[in-house]
């Protein structure tokens, strides 16, 4: 399969939500959307920097990309939005509400990758915070918008290859007694997927015609895979990734088809994962998948659902599955 941005179907109409939207996959997959019509709410952590980016995404799109199919570019509206503070992300579904009357598709894209240990607002670990926990704080207050919008819509979370690693240590989860920084993305990578599959097994439950979707970059050439050397100053290991971002990683721009395909094409169903299909599905156009074993663990699933309304406070209007 060939699939690119030129592929996408048009978005006119449409209202999209994409965390961490100010760079890499978030910026592309933002520039992507509204290329084909859609009006993109980016909810970024620094206002500043959303708002820079969607002034060089309007910038672009006005040169008439070929890949483009909108004659008129969709709106691109900056909100802040803090995945490691609860508070914050209860506000920006406030402010959307307010603003907004319908939600086609979330794209639950932020992230933070290998970081030295730290706590987000609310004392949780910051790469479970953050990964997990904020997002499916948000999707919870954005379902009614996503379920109360006429036809299908969808919720696409942004997992990693990295999950095949993760196991969910319920013991000890916020990583108090022990915390190895892989460790911890590999759990919160799970913990995306666990979650995705979950919500749309309620979703389904339920009779509600909101998927979903799984997806993940391969290895994809961003920003993210800088933080943790620079978080902890180590000069030589962030000369080290990058050389190797650019050595072996695919571009932003190829990095976020899966999650663009997981967004808008034909034929994605509830409960799809979807990446790269290419070497090692680390690169390549987008394909279906399937993810680890342990992603498919209901019983794991829903006890970490449980949890989760449990840490966030944000319980969901859905029965079990």
């Amino acid at each position: 399969m060939s699939w690119d941005r030129s592929s996408m179907p048009a978005q006119g109409g449409r209202t999209a939500v994409v965390t961490g939207a100010n760079s890499g996959l978030g910026y592309e997959a933002s520039l992507a959307l509204a290329g084909h019509g859609a009006d993109v709410v980016m909810g970024c952590r620094s206002l500043d920097r959303g708002r820079t980016a969607a002034e060089e995404i309007r910038e672009r799109l006005a040169d008439g990309p070929a890949w483009a199919s909108a004659p008129d570019a969709g709106s691109l509206t900056v909100m802040a939005l803090d995945l490691g503070d609860l508070d914050s992300v209860a506000s920006f579904a406030e402010t959307f509400a307010a603003d907004f009357d319908e939600l086609h598709v979330l794209c639950n894209n932020a992230g933070v990758m290998a970081i030295p240990r730290g706590e987000t607002a609310d004392g949780f670990e910051r790469q479970f915070g953050v990964n997990h926990l904020g997002h499916f704080a948000l999707t919870g207050h954005l379902l009614g918008a996503l379920r109360d919008t006429a036809g299908e819509t969808r919720v696409v979370t942004q997992s990693s290859g990295v999950h095949e690693q993760g196991s969910i240590n319920f013991s000890d989860l916020q990583h108090e007694a022990a915390y190895d920084k892989w460790g911890a993305y590999a759990q919160s990578k799970l913990a995306n997927l666990l979650f995705a599959y979950e919500l749309d097994r309620r979703l389904d439950a339920a009779g509600a015609a909101v998927v979903s979707v799984g997806c993940h970059p391969g290895y994809a050439d961003t920003n993210l895979q800088a933080r943790g050397p620079e978080a902890e100053g180590a000069t030589v290991r962030l000369y080290a990734m990058k050389l190797a971002n650019a050595l072996f990683g695919q571009s932003a721009t190829r990095g976020a088809l899966p999650m663009l395909y997981a967004a808008t094409a034909e034929g994605v169903d509830g409960g799809d994962y979807v990446g790269p299909g290419g070497l090692l599905n680390m690169r390549g156009a987008p394909a279906k998948q399937a993810s680890s074993d342990l992603s498919y663990d209901e019983d794991a699933a829903d006890r970490l659902w449980d949890v989760s309304e449990a840490l966030t406070g944000v319980t969901y209007d859905l029965p079990e599955a």
